[in-house]
């Protein structure tokens, strides 16, 4: 085998994404995708933490330590997911799909840091499941919505033509392996409190 051969995975992982990009470029400049790519950018890196960063305002101000929380994990857990994402984009070359053209969207090494060349892996993708995922370990009662909306967000990348969807798999991958490598690190620390006084 030659050693520059591509794992025939990854071959297998560009020809799925090139076939979803087809069929979803026709409708992105449509009113629904325009409308969905417009709803996707709460999973921008300021929105999200500025989302965070209210929900520990109002928890602190209301007296609810649980809410203020779960705006502390949701931070640190998008931070990681942040750090995360941009190592393995600094790493890997990706031409996004609106800007490939006829290219394959091939998957390789590089450093490339033009945002156009820096498709793998989607960071709306992991913010959004950053903090979804640990949103929903203090308000377990509304898990459903907080992963519901992060996935809206993530697949939106995909008919908006941002992403292709292997890259928004590894966001959403990086994304609750953070918030479980944070709660893993914060071990049986309660965070919200467990009514007792210090």
């Amino acid at each position: 085998m030659a050693k520059n051969r591509k794992p025939e995975i990854v071959g297998r992982l560009e020809e799925a994404d090139a076939a979803a990009a087809a069929a979803v470029s026709p409708y992105r400049q449509t009113v629904p995708i325009r409308l969905l790519s417009w709803l996707s950018k709460a999973g921008d890196q300021p929105p999200l933490r500025t989302f965070c960063a209210a929900a520990i305002a109002a928890g602190l101000a209301g007296g609810n330590r649980r809410l203020a929380a779960a705006g502390a994990r949701a931070l640190a857990s998008h931070t990681l997911a942040t750090v995360l994402k941009d190592a393995v984009k600094h790493r890997v070359d990706r031409s996004r799909p609106r800007s490939s053209g006829d290219n394959k969207p091939k998957i390789k090494p590089g450093t490339n840091t033009a945002k156009e060349e820096t498709s793998f892996p989607s960071g709306h993708s992991a913010g959004a499941a950053a903090v979804a995922s640990a949103f929903a370990r203090e308000f377990p009662e509304y898990a459903g919505p907080a992963y519901a909306a992060a996935g809206l967000i993530a697949l939106a990348q995909v008919p908006r033509c941002s992403h292709y969807p292997s890259d928004v798999g590894a966001g959403l991958t990086i994304g609750i392996a953070a918030d479980a490598a944070l709660d893993h690190a914060l071990g049986a620390v309660p965070l919200a409190g467990d009514g007792t006084e210090s």
